[in-house]
């Protein structure tokens, strides 16, 4: 009888509490529909630039789905693949054939040369003009050489996407400390105390911004450094605009956290925000590819701080950008965190009244 009562306690606990409910039945369907639109979309089908490839060629990398688009008398190759987004470029120059790959996925770059590959060691039309017969016989590599913008032909997957986990695990545990240690400082009775003095609530949110980011500055400086100079993640650009773009994400972490535990009861509750604040970042962090994606989901992705996070440190750490070409990603982070910032203010005027 007593394990019978304390079961219908616990159930009638349950029912009372709709958050959780929301948690057990709508939270799992929500990342299921998710997971499967992300990676049940479109096969991105790449686009290569040509230039002096004969038209028998140019057929078969069509049939092959690869997009092509013709170019005369390019100067700057690799500056053509960047401003046209193209994921490589095939061009014959005098005795020389050769393929640059933009190497950004390095699986899309390693599949598209493998069609190339396979084009080339038909019984087709060597991919040079007629003029200058080859035999087909000789290997592929010694027919062109391949070069490549970022990276090289011993990129992993891991290097690219490896900066996108730094700055996740930044968020994912500057979220919890932020989130959890407001929502302590609450349930112990500080913050109403507090409530009923002078002090303004931009007081307050600078100090509680201030406080924990002190924390989550020194959590960020550990993790970006453990991972460069112990696991040996790739870093071609500054270590310095690493770290502040993980401090900027930090910021804007804090700000959210601290806003979402306005609206939790408990610690419980606060994790219960994970599923929805915090999971679907990940999928739209860069980490799967958002071109395959539904149009509407690529727009959702827009709205997701960690998609710029995600854009800026790979952008550092795996193709050199500076501070100039991450510095539009920099300002959204930054937009992001003063909304935030803005609506804990508001958040923070329901504790006054009482």
């Amino acid at each position: 009888m007593r394990t019978t009562a304390l079961v219908r306690r616990i159930i009638q606990q349950i029912f009372r509490d709709k958050r959780t409910l929301a948690l057990l039945f709508i939270a799992p369907l929500f990342i299921l529909t998710l997971m499967y639109l992300v990676f049940n979309g479109e096969t991105v089908e790449p686009t290569i630039g040509v230039e002096n490839v004969n038209q028998q060629t140019v057929d078969q990398l069509e049939k092959s789905n690869i997009h092509v688009k013709s170019f005369e008398n390019i100067t700057d190759t690799k500056e053509t693949i960047i401003e046209q987004d193209l994921d490589g470029f095939l061009k014959v120059e005098k005795d020389q054939t050769t393929l640059i790959l933009l190497n950004s996925d390095p699986s899309l770059g390693k599949n598209l040369q493998m069609k190339i590959n396979q084009i080339i060691q038909t019984k087709l039309p060597p991919p040079f003009p007629e003029e200058k017969e080859l035999k087909m016989n000789t290997q592929t590599n010694d027919i062109y050489k391949t070069e490549y913008i970022y990276g090289s032909s011993d990129t992993k997957y891991f290097d690219v996407f490896s900066p996108i986990l730094i700055g996740f695990f930044v968020f994912f545990f500057v979220f919890l400390i932020s989130g959890i240690g407001l929502l302590k400082e609450r349930t112990t009775g500080t913050l109403e105390r507090l409530m009923v003095t002078p002090i303004r609530r931009g007081e307050i949110v600078t100090a509680y911004l201030v406080g924990f980011g002190i924390f989550a500055v020194l959590q960020t400086v550990i993790i970006v450094l453990f991972s460069i100079h112990v696991l040996d993640i790739i870093l071609v650009g500054s270590i310095w605009n690493v770290i502040l773009i993980n401090l900027i994400l930090a910021l804007v972490d804090l700000s959210l956290g601290i806003l979402l535990s306005s609206f939790a009861a408990s610690e419980f509750q606060m994790v219960q925000f994970i599923p929805i604040a915090v999971v679907p970042q990940i999928f739209f962090s860069g980490i799967f590819p958002l071109e395959s994606m539904p149009d509407w989901l690529q727009v959702l992705a827009k709205v997701m701080p960690l998609y710029y996070a995600g854009d800026a440190l790979t952008g550092v750490m795996y193709k050199g950008w500076g501070l100039e070409d991450i510095s539009g990603d920099l300002y959204i982070l930054i937009i992001f965190a003063t909304i935030f910032i803005i609506l804990n203010l508001f958040a923070l005027k329901k504790y006054r009244k009482i």
